[in-house]
């Protein structure tokens, strides 16, 4: 991936980056400025500041804002809309009683962990983490405390899944240009990655949730029929229970067709990556017209439309009146809309640190010191998240700068997927306030800034930490 030449020095470049977040936490937590405006704000102060030219500055951010969107928009608001109709269908609440009745009360956070670890596998973390909000707050509600003790298991499986394992593109992508083997890849992703999440997210669950107590939200808003302030009384029985919606009452839905309607983009996204591997390795013909359509439907945002349009025939459509279907979406909308709007931009501020050379800078000077492989592909990948934000762009860029070293060092096999572990690991500390995951996450669970900082933040440190670590070790021992 091609970086810009830095039209700084080095040292000029950090002090701009690290001044440029130390303005915008000032603006967003001493002041109160809305964070879409201090964001906004502080990406054209560091655009000036590092010197982009002016005619290019509202460019660069339009493309980081818009490439962002492009990613985010569609799958937070169809994610969005089927989560409200699992919510007001008292499907939700269905699957949530399943997971108590098999897991036990005690165990309800491992259990959402668990689920999430499965659905992570094909689906990107974004649109998994939307997809089981409404499951993840219905237990919240039900056996109360922090919503720490159930989100951060459940976010944390997804963001392990997305970073370490295949078919996600961070791997796959980094993989490719260390010549990676997919098959190891997997092996040493899961290996790594599930005791990691244990011991990054679960067990960090349990210990920030009993310090820090963060209320349920009412994240998709009231719909139809709901009181003034949002609630609602939900029946807690699967199959045959009543939900009090519209004013009237409803039949939840059946156990069965709320998973269906859970694996049918996790099925359908099969379709492409499967797809997708098989044609790297000329198992199916990459040009043929039923491999395109396959892979079309299994597109994160076709995969999530297709199962929007069958949640509304089968939950909505004997419950609810069309209006009343139209308004249900509709309200489903409005809640998310300065999400999407900060998670923008968010992306606009990575793209201005992009843009002005941090990346090559850093670059250019940690080649210098000499490092091991792997630790040098930790470091380098480290420095560049916390610089620019993206952690796809911080695994690419480390992958492509260190392949030279891999292809000469004599590496097995497994010790290279391991080297595309440790890029994972440090592309995925220290998410903060240039990563739009960031406030896609805190948005969504109602936090402000600092206590996104403190848990958020902290676990994503703690996975991107342990993964190295443990990647590490086994290059040590294998």
């Amino acid at each position: 991936m091609d970086q810009p030449a830095p039209t700084l020095g080095t040292a000029p470049l950090l002090l701009i980056a690290v001044g440029a977040v130390g303005l915008l936490l000032l603006l967003i937590m001493r002041f109160r400025l809305h964070a879409f405006v201090a964001l906004v704000l502080v990406s054209v102060l560091t655009g000036l500041a590092t010197g982009l030219p002016v005619g290019d500055l509202v460019d660069t951010l339009l493309d980081g804002f818009g490439s962002t969107l492009a990613e985010v928009a569609l799958l937070v608001g169809l994610g969005a809309m089927l989560g409200k109709l699992l919510e007001v269908t008292g499907g939700a609440q269905v699957l949530a009683d399943r997971l108590i009745t098999v897991f036990g009360e005690r165990r309800a956070p491992f259990a959402l962990g668990v689920t999430s670890l499965l659905f992570g596998f094909p689906i990107f973390f974004d649109a998994g983490f939307v997809i089981l909000l409404p499951i993840v707050l219905t237990v919240a509600r039900r056996f109360g405390g922090s919503l720490l003790y159930y989100a951060l298991p459940s976010a944390g499986a997804f963001a392990v899944m997305h970073a370490l394992v295949p078919p996600h593109p961070g791997p796959v992508g980094a993989g490719n240009l260390l010549g990676a083997d997919v098959g190891l890849l997997v092996v040493a992703g899961l290996v790594v990655g599930l005791p990691t999440w244990f011991l990054a997210s679960y067990l960090f669950s349990r210990w920030i949730g009993s310090r820090i107590d963060v209320p349920v939200p009412d994240v998709f808003g009231a719909g139809p029929g709901d009181d003034d302030d949002g609630s609602r009384v939900d029946g807690a029985g699967a199959g045959g229970t009543d939900t009090a919606v519209t004013g009237t009452a409803v039949r939840a839905p059946a156990f069965g067709t709320v998973v269906t309607l859970l694996l049918l983009p996790l099925v359908l996204i099969l379709f492409n990556t499967g797809l997708n591997t098989l044609a790297t390795y000329g198992v199916v013909p990459e040009d043929a017209t039923w491999v395109a359509a396959l892979r079309l439907i299994g597109e994160t945002p076709i995969a999530l439309l297709i199962t929007l349009l069958v949640a509304v025939v089968v939950l909505a459509r004997e419950r609810f009146r069309r209006d009343e279907i139209e308004e249900l979406l509709n309200s489903s909308l409005g809640p998310i809309c300065a999400i999407v709007l900060i998670t923008g931009a968010g992306g606009m501020f990575g793209e201005v640190l992009q843009a002005s050379g941090i990346g090559t800078a850093l670059t250019s000077s940690l080649n210098a010191l000499g490092l091991p492989v792997i630790v040098a592909a930790f470091v380098i990948a480290l420095c560049l998240r916390v610089a620019q934000g993206s952690a796809t762009v911080a695994l690419l860029t480390t992958a492509a700068l260190i392949a030279p070293a891999v292809a000469t060092a004599g590496m097995s096999g497994f010790d290279v997927a391991l080297v595309v572990i440790a890029i994972a690991g440090g592309s995925t500390a220290l998410s903060h306030v240039n990563d739009s995951g960031f406030w896609l996450v805190g948005r969504f669970l109602k936090m402000d800034v600092w206590t996104t900082l403190r848990t958020w933040t902290v676990m994503e440190t703690l996975i991107g930490v342990i993964a190295f670590l443990i990647a590490a070790g086994l290059s040590l021992v294998v």
